[in-house]
């Protein structure tokens, strides 16, 4: 069938189908903790996967890499003292006041790109080259756009060579230089793209093991690199630093034979499975009787993306995401009259979050490692978007006593249910 209609197409947002699953699932969770009269942590608890069951394969198919879910939870919980916020709940109410508490454990798919997924490979690719100078020039296929690998990718090279993230220059989006990639979406860029420039390194650092033997007169299976030198094992007075292999590399006559001139290499990286980062966020709102204004008043979150290459970055990508949930939680939407025009066609229409109607964010994690890619990480971008949404919607269902009420959560809509309930 052929259906015609003048309202604007949609596409994905920042978590593309996860949002949207996770929202539904952990609904799902409370209507069962309303229905049975237990608490929503609580029956979380009774249903989480067990460590020990991981790598677990779920109903529909998708294989859960690593997880330890309970400690988050725990942390969270402990972090808004729930249990004195539960009885400080219930001295509100008391006294008449509307004071809720949401509690949403998520888990999102991210890192995609494992081979036979799709038609075409998922691969991500990096080309490193290290100049005669010491300085290292990486070229990226996966082109972040405000998620920070521009840091983080220096910050592998970094660790792995031993120099200071000045040496480092990491280029992409540009595809007259870079090779190609698959693109930075689905929070893949740094468990793929990162793990394409970590393999790349091991590469280059092998060879130029090779030549520090040479220079050394020693086996390079003796030869280590640590602080920018490479030394005999036993021996570290007996060093040559990174810059004079990268010089001898690219200048000398004199390498051993079997070695091509050059530090240069390029990788094509799959992952051989998905990532899934989890976490818990907990939210608590008071509302006002009178006009039905919602106010969050505190926001816990506990995420786990494995390793955290940096911290700093993480937490904004959480603080981004957070907010983005929270408005699309309590005031944002696509609207049109009756007589179908769009009535929030620009944001002078659309309602946006401010930074004054929003909480400071108390984050903490936990680290669980996963197994599928060499550096331990998976995503993060899109996590609190994720777990953010339906926090808020318990939290609003709390504090009325509801079982359910559907986004968004605007003053008005608030105020009627309130005045029903009179």
């Amino acid at each position: 069938d052929t259906v015609f209609t003048n309202k604007a197409p949609t596409d994905a947002y920042r978590g593309a189908g996860r949002p949207e699953a996770t929202y539904i699932a952990e609904r799902a969770m409370d209507l069962v903790a309303h229905e049975l009269g237990k608490d929503p942590a609580e029956v979380r608890k009774i249903n989480f996967i067990k460590p020990e069951q991981f790598p677990y394969k779920s109903a529909t198919g998708a294989v859960y890499d690593t997880g330890d879910y309970v400690p988050a939870l725990d942390k969270a919980l402990a972090m808004v003292d729930y249990q004195n916020l539960r009885a400080e709940q219930a001295r509100k109410r008391a006294d008449g006041k509307l004071m809720g508490i949401g509690i949403s454990t998520y888990i999102e798919i991210c890192g995609f790109g494992p081979k036979g997924t799709l038609p075409v490979g998922l691969y991500e690719s990096a080309r490193v080259r290290v100049e005669q100078s010491g300085t290292v020039m990486v070229y990226t296929g996966s082109s972040p756009h405000g998620q920070g690998e521009e840091t983080t990718f220096a910050q592998i090279v970094s660790e792995e060579f031993g120099i200071p993230v000045e040496n480092i220059l990491i280029m992409h989006g540009d595809t007259d230089s870079t090779p190609e990639g698959r693109g930075t979406y689905g929070s893949r860029t740094t468990a793929v793209g990162g793990s394409a420039v970590f393999t790349a390194v091991q590469r280059l650092k092998e060879k130029m093991k090779q030549i520090a033997s040479h220079i050394l007169e020693a086996s390079a299976s003796d030869v280590t690199l640590e602080d920018g030198k490479f030394s005999v094992a036993g021996s570290p007075q007996k060093s040559v630093s990174f810059n004079d292999v990268a010089a001898a590399a690219n200048l000398s006559n004199t390498l051993a034979a079997g070695i091509e001139p050059g530090l240069e290499t390029t990788v094509f990286w799959e992952p051989e499975a998905c990532v899934f980062p989890f976490g818990t966020h907990i939210c608590v709102v008071e509302i006002d009787k009178d006009t039905g204004e919602a106010e969050i008043t505190r926001y816990v979150a506990v995420d786990d993306c494995g390793r955290q290459l940096n911290p700093m970055i993480v937490q904004g990508q959480i603080h981004g995401g957070i907010a983005q949930g929270i408005g699309q939680a309590m005031i944002e939407g696509v609207e049109y009259g009756e007589d179908g025009q769009l009535l929030t066609a620009t944001l002078m229409d659309y309602a946006m979050p401010l930074a004054s109607e929003l909480p400071h964010f108390e984050l903490d994690h936990t680290v669980t490692l996963t197994t599928v890619n060499p550096l331990g990480v998976k995503g993060i971008g899109e996590a609190g978007t994720i777990g953010s949404t339906p926090a808020v919607a318990a939290a609003v269902a709390d504090a009325l006593g509801v079982a359910h009420i559907d986004m968004p959560f605007r003053p008005e809509k608030l105020w009627k249910i309130i005045q029903q309930q009179r």
